[in-house]
């Protein structure tokens, strides 16, 4: 491998801006990062070049520890937005520059000028000085700069971000053909999807410090695993549907396109629709995809080859779906994109009624859908709604909260008098009853249940734990899908009964290294691991009050004695999510 990082992360005021990102690129590949401003890319790009240091983790360069080597040792070229040429210069001393440092001597220096100048197609702009050239010239200039020393690393900090259209793609083109000619790897960051799509052989997608998906461009764009890379990868229409035995439901509706679950349970998922799979015709006879809703169209917008509309569901309708935007009450909204063929064959206009098909649907494998509040009274489901941590996760992953009222909540023999089926993760105040009253909800159904403290902010650190074996997965798939949407540390907590000096110590440095290699592997989580003696609730309960702004994400499979076991962690001003998976 050319690049491996290794948990590298990067604190600014004590916040992650770089979380645990760890990587490969493969030797000769051309490599995005892509994200938003303030996602991490470029202080990760500039740990990388050696110009910032990590606070931990690890960097190679081609098998070679590189962490706490100084920039001008570790063989990489660095091309940044501005260009960053000397303005005083040539464009051949620009070019020859890192040549006469390293005492090259004259004859080779014109020889790599001629060459590289070739490979950007500059030739007979020696002489000229930076501000004879256009911006498009410039940055060429200081690509050949960058490659003058024959790197093995090539670095571009959003090179083309002060460039116009025109110049931008053919500078694109120009590099990616050197790069190719050259064999260089090249890492590319970003916040342009066209860019990202057109040059790289993988996307990393960067969000909230995380790198949270890595792949082929098609791959990442036709079946992401996140909400924010399907948002952020073009337009996506996000649906809350229901995993039927006979394909995913959209309101009352199973789509036939769907992809299939088999002998599943039941359950509601996450699904997302591109605007180019929703098929629109005057009836729903007329439709040659599985009907989804009628609507009304709002907007449309030529845009050349193709035609954007809005098109709005109607909401009178029983069982239209509802789209996901994070508002409950909001009109359900579609992203539609048609192709001139698809215009001709069915022209439309603002206001007109239309029929809504769906060709492809995907579901995203996040276990996290939507939350329900859950108390004694509608007054304390509602107040529970509004709490600042729930409130934020609701925005952040696009998704809706409900309300569910259970009058005898916590009392031993009493029936549930809500539906039968839990929605979602279900929502409850900590406090003096919470234990025996997520007790109470887990023995009627509910499988994740996350108890909230007053005022609970957004996690800094979250740690995660699981007793029993059989909710190990379940609790790890939570954990990177709530990660996925806080910049906060992930830390597995392993607990070993007794003490470092007895025999469990080997066992419980595996099951760190399992857990690790799982999280990695299976969820695209990189988390730190901590080995701890003793009793377990006690461990726990000690480490949350090491610090304000923790989390704990708990997976357990019995619920004998349960009440007994958490109380005392489920009354902490700690928010706990309980992930319980296996028999009671």
């Amino acid at each position: 491998m050319s690049i491996v990082l290794d948990q590298v992360t990067k604190h600014y005021a004590g916040l992650p801006v770089v979380n645990d990102v760890s990587l490969d690129i493969g030797d000769g590949e051309f490599f995005v990062l892509l994200g938003p401003s303030g996602s991490g890319k470029s202080t990760l790009l500039r740990a990388i070049a050696g110009l910032s240091g990590v606070d931990h983790g690890r960097i190679a360069l081609h098998g070679r520890d590189v962490t706490h080597v100084a920039a001008r040792k570790r063989g990489v070229g660095l091309v940044f937005q501005n260009y960053a040429l000397f303005q005083h210069m040539t464009v051949a001393d620009n070019i020859e520059f890192a040549l006469r440092v390293r005492r090259m001597r004259a004859k080779a220096r014109r020889e790599r000028r001629r060459e590289l100048l070739r490979l950007v197609a500059l030739e007979g702009m020696d002489e000229r000085l930076p501000a004879q050239l256009s911006g498009g010239q410039q940055q060429r200039v200081a690509v050949a700069r960058a490659l003058a020393h024959k790197p093995e690393v090539l670095l571009l900090d959003e090179p083309f971000g002060a460039l116009d259209a025109k110049i931008r793609e053919e500078l694109r083109r120009t590099i990616r053909q050197v790069q190719r000619e050259l064999g260089i790897t090249t890492v590319l960051v970003t916040h342009d999807q066209e860019e990202a799509f057109a040059m790289a052989d993988r996307i990393g997608i960067m969000h909230l410090g995380r790198l949270l998906e890595m792949g082929a461009p098609h791959e990442l764009y036709s079946s992401p695993a996140t909400r924010f890379v399907a948002t952020f990868l073009g337009a996506a229409n996000l649906f809350l549907a229901r995993r039927t035995p006979d394909g995913i439901q959209i309101g009352a509706t199973t789509v036939a396109a769907a992809e299939r679950a088999g002998g599943e349970r039941e359950n509601e998922v996450v699904t997302v629709v591109r605007p180019e799979e929703v098929e629109l015709a005057a009836t729903r006879a007329a439709l040659s995809s599985g009907y989804l809703a009628s609507g009304t169209v709002d907007e449309v917008v030529f845009t050349g080859a193709l035609e954007r509309l809005r098109v709005r569901l109607e909401k009178h309708q029983e069982h239209t779906p509802l789209l996901s935007s994070g508002e409950a009450d909001s009109t359900p909204t579609l992203q539609v994109t048609r192709t001139q063929h698809e215009q001709r064959g069915f022209e439309v206009r603002p206001g007109q009624q239309v029929a809504v098909g769906v060709r492809r649907v995907h579901v995203l494998p996040t276990p996290l859908s939507s939350f329900t509040a859950c108390a004694s009274s509608a007054a304390r489901a509602e107040a529970l709604t509004h709490q600042p941590l729930l409130a934020e996760l609701v925005a952040r992953m696009k998704t809706r909260i409900g309300t569910r009222i259970e009058p005898q909540l916590g009392l031993a023999d009493a029936p549930c008098q809500g539906r039968d089926t839990f929605v979602g993760t279900t929502v409850i105040s900590s406090g003096e009853l919470c234990a025996q009253e997520a007790e109470w909800l887990l023995r009627r159904g509910a499988r994740d249940l996350l108890a909230l403290p007053p005022q609970a902010q957004v996690p800094h650190r979250v740690l995660i734990h699981w007793v029993g074996e059989a909710a190990r997965s379940a609790t790890l798939a939570i954990s990177a899908s709530v990660l996925r949407h806080v910049p906060a540390e992930a830390v597995y907590v392993g607990i070993v009964p007794g003490d470092a000096a007895g025999t469990g110590h080997g066992q419980g440095m595996r099951e760190l290294l399992d857990a690790r290699s799982e999280a990695q592997a299976a969820h695209g989580l990189d988390m730190r691991t901590e080995l701890h003696y003793g009793e377990g609730e006690r461990q726990l309960a000690l480490r949350l009050a090491e610090a304000p702004g923790q989390m704990l994400i708990l997976g357990v499979t019995a619920l004998a004695d349960f009440t007994t076991r958490f109380q005392a962690l489920l009354q902490g001003p700690w928010p706990v999510l309980i992930v319980r998976r296996g028999r009671a």
